[in-house]
């Protein structure tokens, strides 16, 4: 049977201008795709329009193409891609596995942390609303089982999605999909088989993992990047005024974003085409570091 080609994918969310991690990820997942002689694309994560703004998902595009990154056929929006979620969405609720949810925030405000931070949703409506209470969002039931998977950079990962984080709300009380559901869609419909992205992301897995796997697909193979955080800890992002990476000398910026990753360009002064060039006939998942953060060098 003759193997898949390689489908990796950038998925940005336009809600700042691309910062040093997002290179970084951008980065780490071009060059797995194309060492391995396979696809990539670019698809712009704007779900949230409460969050997203043309003018940053501008910017990004402009600056990918500065540092010389080369997507395969059309860029794809999330907002374009509303009745795809619908479909998917209405197939789990005929199979019975998501049910409508009345809880506000402030009424499970007070439940166990998870293991991503938020309250475990302690199950209030999943046998059913309490008499004079309307769904405000929809769940997608989880099992108490355990799911694990093998990170090709962070080794074995195990959850129990129960107790770890309850069952998840997969369209908000503000009528938009939420990210778990339209991430799996599209990786699916977009047949990304390979998804390289930063360790933010890694304890979200099991729940896409359970998605596939209530859809009846197939699981991509993950990696997760180390995250680049700053001084403090944090994560870069525009909330803790990450700095936008200057395009302006691309060759310096790529070559920072490639020793983050332990591949050291052994030269200076490549021209940008040169540098994608070796660094692609280099490149290994294998050499990326084996850690969840690191501090920006830069």
């Amino acid at each position: 049977m003759e193997k898949p080609i390689y489908r990796g994918r950038f998925a940005p969310s336009p809600t700042g201008e691309l910062h040093f991690g997002s290179l970084v990820a951008a980065v780490g997942s071009y060059l797995d795709a194309k060492a391995n002689y396979g696809e990539w694309v670019v698809r712009i994560e704007d779900i949230d329009e409460t969050r997203c703004h043309p003018e940053y998902e501008t910017s990004i595009l402009k600056t990918l193409e500065a540092f010389g990154f080369e997507w395969d056929g059309p860029v794809i929006r999330q907002t374009d891609r509303i009745d795809a979620y619908r479909a998917a969405f209405d197939e789990l609720k005929r199979k019975g596995l998501v049910y409508g949810c009345a809880c506000t925030r402030r009424e499970i405000a007070d439940s166990a942390v998870g293991i991503d931070g938020a309250p475990i949703y302690p199950g209030t409506c999943r046998n059913g609303l309490h008499e004079g209470k309307t769904a405000r969002a929809w769940r997608l039931r989880v099992p108490d089982k355990t799911i694990g998977f093998d990170d090709s950079i962070q080794g074995r990962q195990e959850q129990n999605l129960e107790k770890d984080v309850g069952d998840f709300v997969l369209l908000r009380a503000d009528g938009l999909f939420a990210y778990q559901l339209a991430v799996v869609v599209d990786d699916d419909e977009q047949g990304i088989n390979h998804i390289v992205r930063g360790a933010d992301l890694l304890a979200s897995t099991p729940r896409q993992i359970w998605l596939y796997e209530c859809m009846g697909r197939p699981v991509p193979v993950y990696a997760h990047l180390p995250l680049v955080v700053n001084e403090n800890g944090e994560k870069l992002s525009k909330q803790t005024r990450a700095a936008p990476v200057d395009f302006a000398d691309p060759v310096t910026m790529l070559g920072a974003a490639m020793r983050f990753l332990n591949l050291a360009p052994e030269k200076d002064d490549f021209a940008l085409q040169d540098l994608w060039n070796w660094a692609i006939m280099n490149w290994s998942i294998n050499i990326a570091p084996k850690t969840q953060t690191i501090k920006t060098p830069i």
